[in-house]
């Protein structure tokens, strides 16, 4: 028997509007990174703002004013008009600081592109994550993952930081390894990614401003890959840096800036996301045991399960769009140029898409979970994702026989990218 408990619980619940905390549209807070460092992610703002103001103007604690649209529909929508809706102007809200992406001299990737830019340089590298191409590297992913909970089981102690022993190391080395970075170089990786996506953490933040800290680490990281390019130029391997760095568009070689920007972009989406998919998942297992224990009995519902994992936790908060156009959205007019701020995981517990989409279920079906995004921007490295975190669970499954948390999770100060940063556990594990 599978035991799964929790300290200082927290289990998500429907919300309670205006029974506890006296939330209004006056005051609810969406996009303070002290919020989400706190108290996680804001549900209950969330759902009344579904149920009261599903397109609403948000202009309090940002520097540019937004409209915050948070039913899965309206997602749906303007997710699926990329001629009308753009990505390139404003990539995101960040409450402190404008993020480089937003000049288009310091990096331009995919999720700042549009037609026809974008789906040109999507095809550069889509070849290499397709089903049947992640499919190859399925053994070594396994490969990966027993390595690491082998280690595990032979600490002195079963007491561990998941994220820093499994969901860091898992995700790394995989994407490290498809890269073509050497072994040595693997912590580079992680400081990079941190720094950018973390620069508003204190913990992770390298300088003394969150521009600092992103500034210096795209920098490093341009200058390494620039480097492993050329080297890739004149003697290919079998890894993406080798695929982009001799890729043609027109018959011509990637621009500089745009290879960089490419290579930037793989390893901070290809990182975070699924470790932070992987630590919030063991997480909503210990908060749900009788879902682990489900699991255990049930191999057949891993697939089934790693789409409710990333629904629950739906590592990216929120992207932009900006219309080009004048529109109406749920009798709200929003003028060309305002900026329309997307928030996934408020569409991963609309009521009217999902039934009970405050509770955890492994066998949930169906589930039109948008935490890939959708439409033309939907997320390249899906496949990499679900294969990894099907291996993760599936090898926890059967190796796990109990496991809590022991302290505090301790959450990133952000409200770009939901992820924990620590999160203590005892476990016992099936030898």
């Amino acid at each position: 028997m599978i035991t799964c408990l929790a300290y200082n619980r927290n289990r998500e619940q429907e919300p309670s509007f205006m029974s506890e905390t006296g939330l209004s549209l006056d005051t609810l807070d969406i996009v303070s990174n002290d919020t989400y460092a706190k108290n996680g992610y804001p549900h209950e703002a969330w759902a009344l703002l579904r149920r009261e103001a599903p397109v609403y103007w948000y202009d309090r604690g940002v520097k540019l004013p937004f409209w915050a649209i948070t039913k899965h529909e309206d997602i749906v929508k303007i997710s699926r008009q990329p001629g009308k809706n753009l990505n390139a102007p404003r990539l995101a809200v960040f409450p402190e600081f404008t993020p480089p992406e937003e000049d288009k001299r310091i990096a331009r990737h995919l999720l700042v592109m549009d037609r026809p830019d974008h789906t040109q340089y999507r095809k550069l590298a889509a070849a290499y994550f397709t089903p049947r191409s992640i499919h190859r590297l399925e053994s070594n992913i396994e490969r990966i993952t027993r390595e690491i909970l082998d280690e595990l089981t032979l600490e002195e102690t079963s007491e561990v930081d998941f994220v820093t022993a499994v969901s860091v190391p898992l995700p790394l080395a995989v994407l490290a390894d498809m890269l073509g970075v050497p072994r040595e170089d693997w912590q580079l990786l992680f400081r990079w990614t941190n720094a950018i996506v973390g620069s508003e953490d204190p913990e992770y933040r390298q300088g003394e401003t969150p521009e600092d800290s992103a500034g210096s680490a795209r920098r490093a990281l341009f200058e390494y890959f620039w480097k492993m390019a050329e080297e890739r130029r004149q003697e290919p391997r079998d890894d993406i840096v080798s695929v982009l760095a001799n890729a043609k568009l027109e018959g011509e070689d990637v621009p500089s800036f745009e290879l960089l920007s490419y290579y930037f972009l793989l390893v901070v989406a290809g990182n975070e996301t699924t470790r932070n998919a992987m630590s919030g998942g063991l997480l909503a297992f210990t908060e749900h045991p009788g879902e682990f224990e489900k699991l255990r009995r049930n191999p057949e519902l891993i697939p089934v399960a790693v789409e409710e994992i990333v629904r629950w936790t739906t590592p990216v908060i929120q992207f932009c769009r900006t219309p080009t156009e004048d529109l109406e959205l749920r009798g709200q007019k929003i003028r060309a140029g305002e900026s329309m701020c997307l928030f996934y995981p408020s569409a991963n517990r609309d009521e009217e898409v999902f039934a009970e989409p405050f509770a955890f279920r492994v066998d949930r079906q169906p589930n039109r979970h948008l935490a890939f995004g959708i439409g033309e921007h939907f997320c390249l490295g899906a496949n990499l994702a679900r294969l990894e975190l099907r291996i993760l669970f599936r090898q926890l499954a059967e190796r796990l026989v109990e496991v809590e948390t022991t302290g505090p999770v301790v959450r990133l100060r952000s409200s770009f990218l939901g992820g924990v940063k620590h999160m203590p556990i005892r476990y016992r594990l099936r030898y």
